[in-house]
């Protein structure tokens, strides 16, 4: 939250006893407006428990669950299969008079963030431009082949001559996959393995050459930084999830060239259908866009 400076407060609900505490925060603060994103069962009953007079959702709610609708004082006219999230969220602000607002993300960086990245890549890296792979997610069906990433970063350090950098979350699931991603690799390759968090990836990031990914936090870190990306889809649809404002070469299913044309209906693929040479060529073409900076 420190790099969105218009964020003032941040209530943090663990479903535990603490929540008691942070419900009578919530209830004292006296909002004048909740805008529900989330829809569920969980955000209503937040919503309603902050004693905001006015409370907004998609209308979408009222077919949906009508019982829940209730909750809720206005209804945004949008529908969250034929947008894309960005655009779903902006039309939730259309009660309010708000339109027009800009769907660029814009991330300010504490300078303590950008010092960190500044000082590792000066110990780890030198003078040597990098990439950086992030093959992780919480969701193993999101895992692309561990020795397709092997040879992604291969071609990354010896025909682009960009050092591969690996980073991933906390999640042993995570950790698993890197782990067997470094069993297929004969290069060196520089693991940060959980070492970063979001702020210092975020720097770090924008001082990267390359970031190949999954439909991942980075993938949106870097489109706000505009760092150049290949980005590897097949459980969630592109459609919706996709960087609209930073050079992305967007891969799904066995199509040998990145994604042109979207759909808000897409079927569900599975990774491996995504080619080595795939990535390898959308790699090469991405490492020819103009980059946010270099190191």
């Amino acid at each position: 939250m420190p790099a969105i400076r218009q964020v003032d407060q941040t209530f943090v609900f663990k479903r535990g006893v603490r929540d008691l505490i942070v419900s009578r925060k919530l209830r004292a603060s006296g909002f004048d407006c909740v805008i529900d994103f989330t829809r569920n069962d969980r955000s209503a009953s937040l919503a309603l428990l902050s004693g905001a007079p006015q409370r907004i959702v998609t209308d979408r709610l009222r077919r949906k669950s009508p019982v829940r609708a209730r909750v809720y004082t206005e209804f945004a006219d949008c529908a969250m299969p034929k947008m894309h999230t960005v655009d779903y969220n902006l039309a939730l602000l259309h009660p309010l008079g708000i339109s027009g607002a800009p769907a660029e993300p814009i991330l300010q960086l504490p300078p303590y963030a950008a010092d960190a990245a500044a000082a590792l890549i000066q110990r780890e890296l030198g003078e040597q431009p990098f990439a950086i792979f992030h093959p992780g997610s919480t969701r193993a069906e999101k895992f692309w082949e561990p020795d397709r990433w092997a040879k992604a970063m291969a071609f990354a350090k010896n025909e682009l001559e960009l050092q591969p950098v690996i980073t991933s979350g906390n999640s042993p699931l995570e950790h698993a996959h890197i782990t067997q991603i470094q069993s297929h690799a004969r290069i060196p390759v520089i693991d940060l393995t959980a070492r970063l968090d979001l702020l210092t990836l975020t720097a770090l990031i924008a001082r990267a050459r390359l970031l190949v990914t999954v439909d991942s936090a980075p993938m949106h870190l870097a489109s706000a930084v505009k760092t150049p990306q290949v980005i590897l889809f097949g459980p969630t649809n592109p459609f919706h999830w996709r960087p609209r404002t930073s050079p992305a070469a967007i891969l799904f299913g066995a199509a040998r060239e990145p994604l042109q044309q979207y759909q808000p209906r897409a079927p569900t693929l599975p990774m491996n259908q995504i080619s080595t040479a795939a990535v390898i060529d959308a790699m090469r073409s991405m490492h020819t866009a103009p980059a946010a900076s270099a190191v």
